[in-house]
Formats: structure tokens, C-alpha cells, sequence
């Protein structure tokens, strides 16, 4: 059995102060990049841009980044998260309970 991709890259932990101001306003991963959005403590809003959906991401439920879709994110109060890239959908137990957007193959 092959184990579940490993990413090949994550960001270091911010949290709403350290935010960067590029993932604040949109922006999108290069074709072929996933990213899992990890909350590690409080609430994120994540926007997807194109289709339009918005979630509330926490611990419980990280979100998926779909290759070169526009989105942005907006920390609710105290937050720590930090975003895995990933070269292939990152289907894993750790991905269970991620929310997922349109246009992506997992509708």
C-alpha cells in the first residue's frame, strides 16, 4: 500500500497579528500545488473566490486548497494556523473532515 503524500513544503505558524497581508487578500497556489490550511487553535474564514463559497475552518476542519483557485482568508479573533503544499491531492486521515470547494474532484 502507498502512503498518504507528504507535503513538500509548509509555512511557519501565524497567527492573526502575523498573518502576511498576501494571504489576507487573494491570491492562489501555482497549477499543480495543493495546500491544506491547518488551524491549530481558534477559527479562520476561508473564501473561495471563483466559485463563491465561504467556510469556517478550525482544528476539527482544516481546507483544501485547490491548484490555481482564487481565495483568501480572514482570521475571527485570536487564531494559529500554518498552510501544507502539497504536489498531490493530499487524501489522508489528516485531511478527513477538510472542507472541500466547487470546482474541485471531490464534489
Amino acid at each position: 500500500m502507498i502512503g498518504a503524500p507528504e507535503p513538500y513544503r509548509s509555512t511557519p505558524i501565524f497567527d492573526e497579528t502575523t498573518l502576511p497581508a498576501g494571504l489576507r487578500r487573494e491570491h492562489r497556489t501555482k497549477v499543480g500545488v495543493w495546500g491544506v490550511i491547518r488551524v491549530l487553535e481558534g477559527r479562520l474564514r476561508y473564501r473561495v473566490l471563483d466559485p463563491a463559497s465561504e467556510t469556517i475552518l478550525d482544528a476539527d476542519h482544516p481546507g483544501i486548497v485547490i491548484p490555481d483557485q482564487p481565495h483568501l482568508v480572514e482570521p475571527i479573533g485570536s487564531v494559529r494556523l500554518r498552510v501544507d503544499f502539497y504536489d498531490q491531492e493530499p487524501h489522508s486521515e489528516n485531511t478527513r473532515g477538510c472542507a472541500v470547494h466547487p470546482g474541485s474532484d471531490n464534489e
